[in-house]
Parts: structure tokens; sequence; C-alpha cells
């Protein structure tokens, strides 16, 4: 199965390139490690996905708003975060291959193996008793599976003990001890685990030796919580209310690679939403239910989501739990949903020397809000729809044709306007047509190529409708509307296109089906 995803991977990387999705950064130069452009298609549909999750948010919340912070931020505000003294990885080195890995990770794939041979026994097991299968049964009675239980807690009690007391040796001696090898020579030949910190730096100022030191954000969250105030005050908000932000983060990531899905350079959509201390677990619920419910309304299939709790939680946690998707290289975090307690306001208010609270007016007292915090990746999120979205199909003729099926809403282009012909005055009546739609839709008016290679280049980008306009239209002011997934073609009056389109291609489905 791991060779088929790797080459889905392979596949969705070429197919991205070669139709305007993704291109790799500065390639004339040849290229930049773990950076990425989007090109003329890939921009189109990570602003749709900003704007399904702007919407879903923001507009559909009447207790939740946006703001736009700034990149940079006084150096002081990531002391307060702790980003300075604890945005470490711990790195180690494969003295023979010269390639560098985090230490926790190494561990957590070695777990993931273990994991996947208690799946091949749970199969082996529904096969051989069928509709009598009870899972929960096996998995709680069978020997070999409560073996490989034992040892994945065994496994994820030693790495939590050594990250929790920042002991880096016992983490190298886990890996020594769980014999992992390097997964590009084999070998075994360890350095040391050390302390590696994330964040870019770089001077502000124009004397470098007078600069200060300042940082890129490599999280967007603190440019919400330094807000709070100001957004508090002039929106005169009350508690509970969340503050949203899609925004830029860089992180200096030794090991990016897959693609989009580790980058140095990364966009985030991120909200904070600000509650009463002792709510938070309740609040905590809700939006996990109403994300994986955002998540589970695109139809890229259920089973591809799946809820993953921390058993590290981070110092400012008190609960924890990411939604993995079902990439290409198997499920990865997609978002992260963790309740924060007051930990970033509080340690702002310490290191600034200003008050940061809200006054209840009912309890007649301030306190520091608790924060529950809902943090997706954009690039990923694109990366997860291209995965499912990337189809080859071999049609009834025989015929075959790489389809993207990218959720009709979020299609970079929603609609080809096709003529037929060349002459006869298709291509006029069609140009009629696109300058009806393109106020309402993103466009594209194509008359070059027969109309099969045509149809061919919009389901490789995944354009959910195409209009053919021939000579009946020049009659009767029909056109024909093609289906991309069906392949299906129905006759419309011209007059109904832009109502029929709107049903079709509209956020408000998916929105409507959120609340």
């Amino acid at each position: 199965m791991a060779n088929q995803d790797d080459n889905l991977l392979k596949k969705i990387v070429a197919h991205a390139k070669e139709y305007g999705f993704v291109f790799p950064s500065s390639e004339i130069y040849d290229g930049l490690g773990a950076a990425y452009d989007y090109g003329q298609n890939g921009v189109e549909l990570k602003n749709n996905i900003k704007n399904y999750w702007w919407k879903a948010m923001v507009q559909m919340n009447e207790n939740i708003v946006g703001i736009d912070a700034a990149i940079f931020m006084h150096p002081t505000t990531w002391k307060a975060s702790g980003h300075v003294d604890a945005f470490n990885d711990p790195l180690i080195d494969n003295k023979d291959s010269k390639k560098r890995y985090r230490a926790d990770v190494l561990i957590e794939e070695h777990i993931a193996k273990i994991e996947a041979k208690i799946d091949k026994e749970v199969d082996k097991a529904a096969k051989r008793f069928g509709d009598k299968f009870d899972k929960a049964q096996f998995v709680a009675t069978n020997e070999r599976v409560l073996r490989y239980t034992e040892q994945i807690e065994m496994i994820n009690g030693k790495m939590k003990a050594a990250i929790e007391s920042g002991n880096l040796n016992q983490l190298k001696t886990l890996i020594e001890e769980l014999e992992i090898a390097d997964p590009v020579s084999g070998s075994k030949n360890w350095t040391d685990v050390r302390q590696f910190n994330l964040m870019f730096s770089t001077e502000l100022g124009s004397l470098a030796e007078g600069a200060n030191k300042i940082y890129l954000r490599p999280e967007t969250a603190q440019g919400i919580f330094v807000n709070f105030l100001n957004v508090q005050k002039t929106g005169r908000m009350k508690l509970p209310f969340g503050i949203a932000q899609i925004g830029k983060a860089f992180r200096n990531e030794i090991i990016a690679r897959q693609f989009i899905f580790r980058m140095r350079e990364f966009e985030q959509m991120e909200m904070q939403f600000f509650v009463k201390p002792g709510e938070e677990m309740k609040w905590y619920e809700h939006w996990k239910a109403q994300r994986i419910k955002w998540h589970k309304i695109l139809g890229l299939g259920e089973e591809n989501y799946r809820f993953h709790d921390h058993l590290n939680l981070a110092h400012y946690a008190n609960a924890a739990c990411d939604i993995e998707f079902n990439f290409p290289m198997g499920f990865k975090e997609l978002e992260g949903i963790h309740s924060r307690t007051d930990f970033d306001l509080k340690a702002h208010e310490e290191y600034s020397g200003k008050k940061i609270q809200f006054f209840d007016h009912q309890e007649n007292r301030s306190y520091i809000p608790y924060v529950i915090e809902t943090s997706i990746g954009l690039d990923r999120m694109f990366l997860a729809i291209l995965a499912i979205a990337y189809t080859e199909e071999t049609l009834e003729d025989g015929s075959e044709r790489t389809v993207l099926k990218i959720p009709a809403a979020l299609a970079p282009c929603k609609l080809a306007v096709l003529p037929l012909l060349q002459r006869d005055n298709l291509p006029e009546k069609g140009r009629e047509i696109m300058d009806m739609l393109k106020y309402d839709f993103q466009c594209q008016y194509d008359e070059k190529d027969t109309i099969g290679k045509r149809y061919r280049r919009h389901d490789a980008i995944g354009t959910p409708y195409c209009v053919t306009v021939d000579h009946q239209t020049l009659e009767d002011n029909t056109v024909t509307l093609r289906d991309r997934d069906s392949a299906q073609q129905e006759r419309i009056h011209i007059n109904e296109l832009k109502n029929k389109i709107e049903e079709l291609v509209s956020l408000t489905g998916l929105l409507k089906k959120i609340q």
C-alpha cells in the first residue's frame, strides 16, 4: 500500500505543476527546499478554501470576528509565549546517511507500524468471523493485540516522560531500544539528540549593530492574544466570543518534506475562542463537533478523518486533539483543537505589565478568560482536497481521463464556456454568455482544440460545469450543460444558466449544513 500511496503523491505533485496549481519556488534557480508557489488555479482553490473557512467561522457566528495582525511583533511577545525558550524540536542525525530526523517522529512512526499490525489482526479476524465479528471484544481479548497495545503504551509512556523532563538521552536510548533504523539507509548509527529552535530571526533597524533581534512569527495565535482587549472593547464583545485570523507563519523546519504538507512558510486559519474559566471543556467539545462537521460536509469521505487525542499535552493545554486526515502518506494532522487555559493572556499580562482581563458585569469581577483554539493548516487542507479529488478513470468508450473531483463550491474555475466551432457566430454567442456570467462566477472561455480535448482540459483542473454553445443555441437560446463527474449533459435555456449554476456551485449550500 505504501508504494501505491507514494506513487499517488508523485502523481499529485506532477499534476499540480502541469495544471497551474503548485510550482516549486524560484524554479529557474533550481528551487528552494520546502518552498512552493501557488499557480493560477492553485491561488483560486486556496482563496475558495479560505472563503469557506472565513464564512463558516466569522459570517455564520455573531460572536466571532476577524483580524489581520502584523507578521512582525515585539520580540517580548515570543518570550511571553514561551517560543524563545521552548520552541524546540528534538533532532537526531544518522551518521551514515547524514539525514536529520525529529526523534519523536521516528518513535511515532515506529508506533504506527505496531498499530498497523493490530489493524491486520482485526482485518483477518473480521474475514474469519464475518457478520458475527465483535471488534471491541476482539481487541479487548486477543492475546496478540493486547501484547501490541501494551507495547504501544510502554513506548508512549517512555517518550512522554523523556519529553516532559527534557531528558534527550532517554529519547536516544528509546530509539536504540526499539532498534529504529534510518528509513533511508537502514543504519542504526545515531548521534545524540539535541534541541533546535525553529524560529527565523532577523534584525529591525538600519544599523545591524544597533538593531533589535526580531522574529518571523512561528504561529498566528499571538497576534490574536495581544489584540484581545482592542477587539473586546471596540467590538463590545461579551464572553464567550472568538477572534479569527488567516495568515502566514514561518518555521525553520529541519525536515520539511512531503510536498506542501510541511513547509517553512505556510498559512494558518486560526480561531481563538474566549470563555469563562470552568466552561472550557463544554466549549472544547462544541468546537470539536463543529470543526469535524465543517470538514465532512465537503464530501471527501468520512472514513478519511479521525480524532487523535494528545498524550503529550503542551505546557499551556489541559486538553488537546488533532483532526487527522488520510493523506497519501497515511493519517496525519490536518487541524488542531486545544484548550489553552489562561496561559497566553496571563503570560502577556505578566510580561507587558498591562492588565488583560474581562470585566464580568453579572459577577461584578474581572478575570482572565480561558481559550479554546482551533487551528488548521491551509496548505494541508489544499493537499487533502487534491489527494481525494485526483481520479484516473476509464470511460465507457475505453478512453481514459484524469479528473480533479474538487467539491464544486471550492473549484478554481466554476464554469467553462465552449463554442463548438470557431465560426458561424458561435464564438460571438459564447462571448455573450461569458460576459453575462463572469460577474458572478470564475469562468473561462476556451475555443481552441476539439470539444473533447477541451472537456479533458477542464476535467484536469476540476471545472465542475462546461457550457457548450452549438448551432441549436443560435436557434432557441439553449446550451448544453455538462457535469464534470458524471459527464452527463442537459439542455438548458441561457436565461436559466445563472440560477442553475448558482445553485450547484455556491458556498451557501455547504454553510447551511453546518448550522
